[in-house]
């Protein structure tokens, strides 16, 4: 009796192509950089890409100084007067501003991996964009007349997760962060002697 399950070398074509759609229509990638199938389902926010994370993350990395000399505690002296220090923070803020970004991260991630629950808030809000995202290319999202677009999905997402950030205590860890931040740069950059070619191009500009 007729099943109207093919068989044999019909059911192999008929997988192939099934397989065929999935994994191929290049034109379907939401950010139009092309893609395949399921693979492009895995999109980021219009107007960014991991390719532009990743070359700022490149610009960063080339425009870094050596953590060597950063550290070297023989450049570090107390600062003559306030208006020395207030050269000195200004200055060193410009020549280490990629090294004191990477401070930043580096307190931020190990903020997030010291605390699980702000990691399960992270994958919460992270996991409700997602799914915001992707209803709202199936069909539009409309809230009060207004059609969601990214800021406005990212928003509501975490609207949702809120709740979450807030049992994880996620206050007092962007709290933690700023300060820690403003205690290791500006400890820093207060007591960071400047070098001599330094001193040399802030002279020029004082002039």
């Amino acid at each position: 009796m007729p099943s109207g399950v093919p068989k044999g070398e019909n059911c192999e074509v008929d997988m192939d192509s099934k397989a065929g759609d999935l994994f191929a229509a290049e034109d379907a990638h939401p950010t139009g950089t092309g893609g395949a199938g399921v693979l492009s389902k895995l999109w980021l926010p219009k107007g960014f890409s991991a390719s532009m994370a990743k070359e700022w993350i490149d610009k960063r990395r080339l425009s870094i100084r050596p953590w060597a000399s950063f550290v070297d505690q023989r450049k570090f002296s107390k600062p003559r007067n306030f208006g020395d220090a207030c050269q000195r923070v200004v200055k060193n803020v410009e020549i280490y501003n990629s090294n004191y970004t990477f401070i930043f991260l580096g307190l931020i991630l190990y903020c997030i991996i010291s605390s699980p629950m702000l990691l399960i808030a992270l994958a919460v809000f992270v996991g409700a964009f997602y799914i915001i995202h992707l209803k709202s290319q199936e069909s539009r999202l409309v809230v009060l007349g207004k059609q969601l677009n990214v800021p406005h999905q990212m928003g509501l997402a975490g609207a949702l997760s809120l709740p979450v950030f807030w049992l994880a205590g996620a206050g007092a860890a962007v709290f933690w962060v700023l300060g820690a931040t403003l205690f290791v740069i500006g400890t820093h950059a207060i007591f960071r002697e400047l070098e001599g070619s330094d001193m040399e191009e802030l002279l020029m500009e004082s002039v």
